[in-house]
C-alpha cells in the first residue's frame, strides 16, 4: 500500500513502470545524464573540500541536532545528500517525459531519497548517538523492543502514537450529550447546549466515513462542537457505524438514506422546518449528494451548508491522483470486493506515505533510534482509530474520483435521481487548507465553483486536520476571504484579503446569520417521540 490514493493503494508494477521511463530517458537522453552526473561530482568535491554552500531546506527537523552545522563530518554528510537529492531531481526536471509522468518520477524518486536520509539510520544521526551514550545502550534496547512490538501490533510500521495513552468518552470527544436516534448506518447524538439562549435552526456535523466522528470534539479548548455550543447553536452529531465485510453492500444511496432519517429526527426534536449542515472530507462529498438530490426533489430541508477540505473529484495539482488509472481503479475495486471493505488501517498506511518524512521516518527515528516511547497526541490517537469502507461505497468513491461524477450534470444518481450540483442554491460555506496533501486547496476550490447559490470560500494557512482544528487565539493562525469566485483559484487569491487568527470566527458570524431567531435552550435533550439513549459519545464509535 506505499501509494498515493487511499482508496486505490499503488501496484508495484506501478512503481517498476515509473523506475523504467526514468531509465528509458537515461538511455535516450545521454547527455542529460553525463551533464547531471557532472554537476553532482562538482557538488561533492566541493562539499569533500569544505568549499560547498548547499544546505538543507529551512524548517526540516530531521537535521535540527546543531552537529549537522557544527562537525565537519556530518556537515559534508548533509551537503551530500543534498546533492545527490538535487542531482536526481535536475534530471527528472530536465529529461523530456511528460508533466504526468514527470510527477510520478519525482514521487517514486522521493520515497528513495527520504528512506536513504543519513537521519534514518544510528551512524547517521548525531541525536541518537549521543542518546546511546548518555543511557549507557539503554535506549537501542528500548528501541529494539518498540521496533518488535510494531511488527506484531502495527504491521510493520512504526506506530506514531501511544494507543494507552487516550480513551473515548474519559480523556477524547467529552462534550455531553446523548444518542437520540439510531439506524443501522448511524447514531444521531444531540449535545447539551451550554448557552440559556439558542439559534433556532439546529446545525447537524456529517463526519467523513473514512474517520471517527470525534476529531469535532477532540478536547476542551479545541472542541469545534463545544464552540458551537459555546455560541449558541443546537448541535447534533453523526456517528457512523464502522461496517464490515456482512454490510459489503451499502453505498452511496445507503449513506444518504440515513442522514435523510437523521435530519428528519433533528427536525423532528427541534421543531425546525430545516437545518444546516456541515461536513468534512468524504462526509462533505456525501452531503453534495444529499444536496444535489434534494435540490432535484425540491425538498428545502437544508437551509445552509458548510463543506470543509471537500474535493469532490477531477483532483488535478495532486498526489492523489498520480496513478489513479483506470487498471489501477479496477484493480482496487476488485480487491475490497474480495475482502467486502477496504480497511481503515490500510487507508491509515498510505496517508502515512504521502509524507514519509513526518508520517513514518520521525517515527522510525523516535521509536527505534532514539528509543523513546511514541507521542500521546490526540490527533493522531484519532487517525489511528481506523474505520472501514464497504466495498460497493469505496466503487463509487473510486469512480467519483476517477470520472468526476459530481462535477458533470447527471452524472452521479442519487436514489435513482440524477444530481446536478448546480441546482444546490443554498448558501455554502467553503474551506480549505493552504498546505493540505490531501484534499489541495485549489481542488476544494473548484467544490466551492461546482454549486450554484452564494457560495463563501475561505482559504486557512494550515494542513488538512489542523485547517479543521483550529481555535480562535492562535497568533500565527492566518486565513483569505473574498466574496466572489472567479475562474481560477489564482485569481481569487491575487484579490483575496488576508486575515489574522482562526476561521473559526468568521464562520461563526456567517452561521449565526443563517441560524434563525434566538429562543430559550431546550431544557431536556430528544423529544416524547426520540427519547435519550446512551450518552455521548454513543455506542457505534467504539466498536471495532
Amino acid at each position: 500500500m506505499l501509494g498515493p490514493n487511499p482508496f486505490v493503494g499503488l501496484r508495484w508494477r506501478d512503481v517498476l513502470a515509473s523506475s523504467r521511463k526514468i531509465g528509458l530517458q537515461a538511455a535516450k537522453q545521454p547527455a542529460l545524464l553525463l551533464e547531471q552526473e557532472a554537476i553532482l561530482a562538482r557538488e561533492l568535491i566541493s562539499v569533500l573540500a569544505g568549499q560547498s554552500e548547499l544546505d538543507i531546506g529551512k524548517g526540516d527537523k530531521r537535521f535540527a541536532d546543531p552537529a549537522w552545522q557544527t562537525n565537519p563530518f556530518y556537515r559534508r554528510l548533509l551537503q551530500g545528500y543534498v546533492a545527490w537529492g538535487q542531482a536526481l531531481s535536475g534530471f527528472v526536471d530536465k529529461s523530456s517525459m511528460d508533466a504526468d509522468n514527470k510527477a510520478r518520477a519525482r514521487f517514486a524518486m522521493s520515497m528513495v531519497t527520504e528512506a536513504l536520509a543519513p537521519t534514518n539510520s544510528l551512524a547517521g544521526n548525531p541525536a541518537a548517538l549521543k542518546k546511546v551514550v548518555d543511557r549507557g545502550g539503554a535506549s537501542l534496547l528500548s528501541g529494539l523492543r518498540n521496533m518488535l512490538s510494531d511488527m506484531v501490533e502495527n504491521r510493520g510500521m512504526p506506530a506514531q502514537v501511544d494507543k494507552q495513552a487516550f480513551e473515548v468518552g474519559r480523556n477524547i470527544g467529552l462534550s455531553a450529550g446523548a444518542v437520540v436516534f439510531r439506524n443501522d448506518v448511524l447514531e444521531l447524538i444531540q449535545y447539551a447546549p451550554t448557552t440559556p439562549q439558542v439559534h433556532v435552526r439546529p446545525q447537524l456535523i456529517v463526519p467523513p466515513q473514512i474517520n471517527k466522528f470525534y476529531v469535532f470534539d477532540i478536547a476542551p479548548g479545541r472542541s469545534i462542537v463545544q464552540y458551537m455550543l459555546d455560541s449558541g447553536f443546537q448541535t447534533f452529531v453523526v456517528s457512523w457505524r464502522n461496517p464490515t465485510a456482512v454490510q459489503r453492500d451499502w453505498d452511496m444511496d445507503t449513506y444518504v438514506t440515513a442522514l435523510l432519517e437523521a435530519i428528519d429526527a433533528v427536525r423532528q426534536i427541534t421543531g425546525s422546518d430545516d437545518v444546516n449542515l456541515h461536513g468534512a472530507c468524504s462526509g462533505a462529498m456525501t452531503m453534495a449528494a444529499l444536496l444535489g438530490y434534494l435540490a432535484a426533489k425540491d425538498k428545502p430541508v437544508v437551509h445552509a451548508a458548510t463543506l470543509m477540505v471537500a474535493v469532490l473529484g477531477q483532483c488535478a495539482d495532486s498526489q492523489l491522483c498520480l496513478f489513479l488509472t483506470p487498471k489501477a481503479v479496477a484493480a482496487a475495486k476488485k480487491r475490497t470486493a474480495s475482502k467486502g471493505v477496504l480497511e481503515g488501517r490500510e487507508m491509515a498506511r498510505v496517508f502515512a506515505w504521502l509524507r514519509p518524512n513526518d508520517l513514518v521516518w520521525n517515527y522510525w527515528v523516535n521509536n527505534y533510534l532514539m528509543g523513546n516511547r511514541p507521542p500521546a497526541f490526540d490527533i493522531l490517537y484519532w487517525n489511528n482509530d481506523t474505520t472501514r469502507l464497504p466495498a460497493r461505497f469505496h466503487g463509487q468513491l473510486l469512480d467519483i474520483f476517477a470520472d468526476g461524477l459530481l462535477h458533470r450534470p447527471g452524472g452521479l444518481e442519487v436514489l435513482g435521481t440524477p444530481v446536478d450540483l448546480a441546482q444546490v442554491t443554498c448558501d455554502k460555506y467553503v474551506l480549505a487548507g493552504t498546505t493540505d496533501h490531501i484534499t489541495p486547496w485549489k481542488g476544494v476550490y473548484e467544490t466551492a465553483r461546482a454549486f450554484g447559490g452564494k457560495t463563501e470560500f475561505v482559504l486557512s494557512s494550515s494542513g488538512h486536520i489542523q485547517s479543521l482544528i483550529n481555535p480562535p487565539g492562535n497568533p500565527k493562525a492566518r486565513f483569505h476571504v473574498r466574496s466572489d469566485l472567479p475562474e481560477t483559484a489564482d485569481d481569487w487569491l491575487a484579490g483575496a484579503s488576508a486575515m489574522s487568527d482562526s476561521w473559526w470566527e468568521h464562520w461563526r458570524e456567517w452561521l449565526a446569520a443563517r441560524s434563525g431567531a434566538m429562543r430559550p435552550a431546550p431544557k431536556s435533550l430528544g423529544s416524547r417521540r426520540l427519547r435519550p439513549g446512551a450518552p455521548a459519545p454513543g455506542k457505534y464509535v467504539v466498536e471495532a
